[in-house]
């Protein structure tokens, strides 16, 4: 298992690339949209397996019944909104994590339409579970699809990310179940900040 990828919650996708360009240095790529998430998004890869999300309530799509994934709401804050672990063996890390008492949800296909008309499939746990906060990733498989960070434009190089909760000690438990360990503090509130590595220098962005 490796980090995936960071969501990065915005509340107007031009806005949000802009920001990412400002801070980085390079623009996002469009994605696409995801039609029953409600969300459009643009990419920024950190790694040759790894990107950065920005994603935003896509206007010309309905929200779904039960909202917006993410914790995402009108007039949100710039934020890491939560994360994504990748891994080939999606339902067993997701019996385990049931099994441990975390409720990621139930795995479900997504889906992006991509500019040439074709589409991005992959498998992946409910993003509106957001156990603790969104402080534990979702689960994500790609299968045979492409995977993202192959075809944004490059952004930097993840190094680390660094979780700070209120709850500290049930975040690891819960990591820890997951086959993840990294560095925890506690907080009044969750925050994630990814460290990346940029031409400009080291950027942390949370």
């Amino acid at each position: 298992m490796t980090v995936d990828h960071i969501v990065y919650a915005v509340s107007n996708l031009g806005a949000g690339m802009d920001e990412i360009q400002a801070l980085l240095g390079v623009r996002p790529a469009i994605g696409g949209r995801h039609p029953g998430f409600g969300t459009h998004n643009a990419l920024l890869s950190l790694g040759s397996m790894t990107y950065l999300e920005i994603i935003a309530r896509d206007p010309a799509l309905p929200v779904p019944d039960r909202g917006l994934p993410f914790g995402m709401g009108t007039g949100q804050q710039s934020r890491i909104a939560t994360w994504a672990l990748r891994t080939e063996t999606i339902r067993d890390l997701a019996q385990t994590a049931a099994a441990a008492g975390i409720n990621i949800g139930a795995i479900q296909a997504g889906s992006r339409d991509l500019s040439d008309g074709s589409a991005l499939t992959w498998e992946l746990t409910d993003p509106n579970a957001m156990p603790l906060d969104g402080a534990v990733p979702f689960l994500i498989r790609w299968g045979n699809s492409v995977h993202p960070a192959g075809t944004a434009p490059h952004g930097g190089e993840l190094t680390s990310i660094r979780i700070e909760h209120p709850e500290p000690d049930e975040v690891g438990i819960a990591l820890r179940a997951l086959g993840v360990d990294i560095e925890m503090n506690k907080a009044d509130y969750f925050t994630l900040t990814a460290t990346i590595r940029t031409d400009r220098g080291i950027v942390e962005l949370k």
